[in-house]
């Protein structure tokens, strides 16, 4: 059982593990505590993969004032040779008195071994319980890690700006600007945290985006894969995107048979072209190449075939104070997806929240909570 105390000592971990979120991938997110009678001896993250593990960076900083201590950590402590030793290991051999774990490690090669481990030792160790909104935090911290582990897909967010009556653009198409300056920084702190950005063909020619993430402080440390649903691979050597693949790697993923010349084309201006058949192939193709999450900026048409596919697992949408009032413009959801005849028949959240953010609301929805 955890007490007020250990809650305190656990947020703090989640804090930490917060300073990863930019660079941890593809490994997860993992913050730690080590303290004493409720005073910290020392503090640990997981900086990046092949640099030492929370539970690691905190036993080098505390080395003997973690005898007898308590520790605690974000994700099961590891019990596998990878790049770094096992971190179940080092905490038996610092002598910890007791282990508080927030979420269990998804990994099929490491799911409950560390745990066991430790309890093997002698060591006490407490998992938080799963409807703990601390265990729910923790899990929704590592949403692209827990998806690649346990869906084989990446984790999929659906981020839409939209007026107060539901209007994403106005009926030429134009969208520059919904939302206000805070909301657009923010975005650009999404994208520097997940590992692609995608738009459908629409967005790219409509919007002609860049997809970088810009405006984040400190600035990005490397850009995300920026990706094109493009079926037709329409996209022209003039857009953004292409003329700006030296500041960050750009896919387009166009349908089998699509036309030789323009696929031709595309790459010539340093675009990669990978065909696939649907949605579901696109996903599986960047999971294969350590994608674990993925934030989509595309408009309703590419929303609703996702929302069809069942691939959307969270939306970010952002509603600012405008009124268009214009029933021809277009809305979050395209044709494409999934119709209903009754209210009854709509799609429940797992869960939501919202904040302001400078003029505009900033609603959280998760589809479904991360396994």
């Amino acid at each position: 059982m955890i007490d007020d105390a250990d809650r305190v000592l656990l947020q703090r971990a989640l804090e930490l593990a917060e300073r990863g979120a930019r660079t941890a991938a593809p490994n997860p997110r993992v913050g730690c505590v080590i303290a004493r009678n409720g005073t910290v001896v020392a503090e640990g993250w997981h900086i990046a993969p092949g640099l030492a593990h929370a539970e690691a960076m905190a036993l080098d900083v505390a080395q003997e004032g973690a005898r007898d201590a308590t520790v605690y950590v974000t994700l099961e402590p590891c019990a596998h040779h990878g790049r770094t030793p096992p971190c179940s290991d080092a905490l038996i051999a610092a002598g910890v008195e007791r282990v508080v774990v927030l979420s269990n490690d998804p990994a099929p090669h490491a799911s409950g071994k560390g745990l066991l481990q430790l309890v093997d030792a002698g060591i006490p160790v407490d998992i938080v319980d799963d409807d703990d909104p601390l265990a729910i935090a923790a899990r929704r911290q590592n949403a692209g890690f827990r998806s690649a582990m346990t869906l084989g897909r990446p984790h999929l967010t659906y981020k839409a700006a939209q007026t107060l009556d539901g209007r994403t653009a106005t009926r030429t198409g134009d969208s520059r600007w919904i939302s206000g300056p805070e909301a657009r920084a923010r975005v650009h702190e999404l994208r520097a945290q997940a590992g692609a950005v995608l738009v459908g063909s629409g967005t790219a020619l409509t919007d002609d985006p860049e997809l970088t993430a810009r405006d984040c402080d400190p600035p990005a440390e490397t850009q995300p894969l920026r990706i094109v649903w493009d079926r037709s691979a329409r996209l022209g050597a003039a857009s953004r995107l292409a003329q700006t693949v030296a500041q960050g790697p750009v896919l387009l993923l166009c349908a089998p048979g699509a036309d030789a010349g323009r696929r031709a084309a595309v790459a010539e201006t340093g675009i990669e072209v990978v065909e696939v058949d649907d949605l579901h192939a696109g996903l599986a193709v960047l999971h294969a190449r350590g994608i674990q999450s993925i934030l989509c900026e595309g408009g309703a048409g590419l929303a609703g075939a996702l929302l069809r596919a069942e691939l959307l697992d969270r939306m970010i949408v952002v509603t600012a104070p405008k009124l268009l009032g214009d029933p021809i413009a277009p809305g979050i959801i395209g044709e494409t997806g999934t119709p209903s005849d009754q209210m009854s028949d709509a799609l429940g959240l797992a869960a939501w929240s919202c904040e302001r953010i400078g003029d505009d609301l900033w609603i959280d929805a998760w589809l479904r909570e991360p396994r």
